[in-house]
């Protein structure tokens, strides 16, 4: 039986569904009328199908404003690095390790991350048709306007800290961010069953950096994305003058309009 049940499995995939859903318990939680539910809902695969597509416009989570924070804090501890490349190295170097650590945690603890996730396999788990397309299409719309609400922070982080995509790769910020999406997703999957690569802190100096920090494998990985796509641009010159715009820009530095 558990052969031939893996054999089927294997060759249908692995199914995720909404069957747990008790349509009773909404109905009395939502505080509407019973008749007028099953009125709309003359069963519940539609209303569970209406509520897939739901979930699905809206997947994605916003950024977060923890990161804000965070950036800010880092920030005020190096803003004298502003004046050397090395400085400004350590200082994008450490914004990476901090915030990659940040994102990944938010990941680990977020509903609403476990949720866009698991509607990748719910969504996988429609019959081909009409709804499987609906539901993919709002899917890959809230990505796209994910990637593009995190694409311009990027712009912005970059214009600040006098850096630029590398000229030879011929990319975009959402390339670097659907890149960044994947690393994040990808260690966040294979950290359910091997928690290790949650918990394990290399001390390490990549990336140019002038010292010796504790470096997450989220940190590692996504800092290692960031550094293939961004470098010094060459045209920014660091006056005294662009010193002191940067760091009054920084101190009220917010998250871009969405």
């Amino acid at each position: 039986m558990l052969r031939t049940a893996a054999d089927v499995v294997n060759r249908t995939g692995l199914t995720v569904s909404l069957d747990h859903l008790n349509l009773e318990e909404i109905i009395r939680l939502a505080d509407v009328s019973r008749s007028a539910v099953y009125r709309r809902w003359p069963s519940k695969d539609l209303f569970v199908s209406d509520l897939v597509k739901e979930l699905a416009a809206g997947a994605v989570p916003g950024i977060e404003r923890d990161e804000i924070e965070l950036f800010r804090r880092v920030v005020r501890a190096h803003e004298d690095g502003f004046s050397t490349p090395q400085g400004r190295q350590d200082l994008i170097t450490e914004l990476f390790r901090e915030l990659a650590l940040l994102d990944f945690e938010v990941l680990r603890t977020s509903a609403g991350w476990r949720t866009y996730i698991a509607l990748h396999a719910t969504f996988l788990s429609l019959p081909d048709g009409g709804l499987r397309e609906e539901v993919r299409e709002a899917l890959a719309r809230s990505q796209r306007d994910h990637v593009a609400r995190v694409a311009r922070s990027w712009v912005q982080l970059t214009q600040v800290f006098g850096y630029r995509l590398r000229p030879e790769l011929e990319a975009t910020f959402d390339t670097m961010v659907n890149l960044f999406d994947a690393t994040l997703r990808g260690l966040y999957l294979v950290s359910l069953a091997t928690p290790d690569v949650a918990e394990r802190r290399l001390n390490a100096r990549p990336f140019g950096a002038s010292g010796t920090e504790e470096w997450s494998l989220p940190a590692m990985g996504l800092a290692g994305v960031a550094m293939t796509f961004l470098e010094p641009d060459p045209t920014v010159v660091w006056s005294d003058e662009r010193i002191t715009a940067v760091r009054q820009a920084l101190a009220h530095w917010t998250i871009p309009d969405e």
